[in-house]
């Protein structure tokens, strides 16, 4: 299983997607033709998300098909040489892989070995569920259960940040109550510029800053490049 999952498209006052280039073209390898799915853009349209995207990848000589423009979704799924997922709201994104009847394909496809980058909410939705998502839930999928790529759970963006006088929750809150009711289910909190690449059995932590593994109440630390092969075993 090939698996690229970055934190955002962005980092800092960067590029649209220009943190994660380097890694994208070596994820790719030869390939040079990738299958985009926009369905998590929901205020932008999904003509201008692939235009953005292409821009982006034209940087790296890649060619994006969007699955909007494919008369029949499935074939393009059984067809594309890679499947990209951009970020936005997880759950319109999710809801319209269940009324496309993506879930089943884009897995089977991806565990036998076509590569999978997603960023945002395509991150989202390649761990277990989106239980651990960010967004606020404008449209109710099918169910919570996502592609189930990584055995386990994951946090995009995530930051510790608190502004002063902010009384709401933190996210360190959020996800406190998420393992109070899954203690056994480790959650990987991605700071924006960050990123998981799994090759086969190997999974490694991408970035320049510290990551977090939280899992049965507990906080820890994920250092730039750690190996966190062990996740895949549970």
């Amino acid at each position: 299983m090939q698996l690229l999952l970055l934190s955002s498209s962005r980092a800092d006052n960067s590029d649209y997607l220009a943190p994660g280039l380097g890694h994208i073209d070596a994820l790719l390898g030869d390939i040079r033709r990738v299958l985009f799915i926009p369905y998590a853009g929901v205020s932008i349209g999904y003509d201008a998300y692939q235009q953005m995207v292409q821009t982006a990848l034209t940087a790296i000589s890649i060619t994006v098909d969007s699955i909007h423009q494919f008369a029949d979704p499935k074939a393009a799924v059984t067809e594309a040489q890679a499947i990209v997922i951009g970020g936005g709201n997880t759950f319109h994104l999710l809801q319209q892989l269940y009324q496309h009847q993506l879930i089943d394909l884009i897995s089977k496809k991806v565990t036998k070995g076509t590569p999978y980058i997603g960023w945002s909410a395509g991150s989202n939705v390649a761990g277990q569920s989106i239980r651990t998502t960010n967004d606020m839930p404008i449209i109710e999928p099918p169910s919570f259960t996502a592609l189930n790529l990584l055995p386990f759970q994951l946090n995009p963006h995530y930051t510790d940040f608190k502004p002063a006088g902010f009384h709401g929750e933190t996210r360190d809150m959020r996800l406190n109550e998420f393992m109070l009711l899954n203690p056994t289910t480790p959650i990987v909190g991605l700071p924006e510029g960050t990123a998981l690449r799994r090759d086969g059995n190997h999974l490694q932590y991408l970035g320049a800053v510290n990551g977090y593994l939280f899992v049965a109440g507990e906080k820890t630390p994920v250092e730039p490049g750690a190996d966190l092969s062990s996740l895949l075993q549970r």
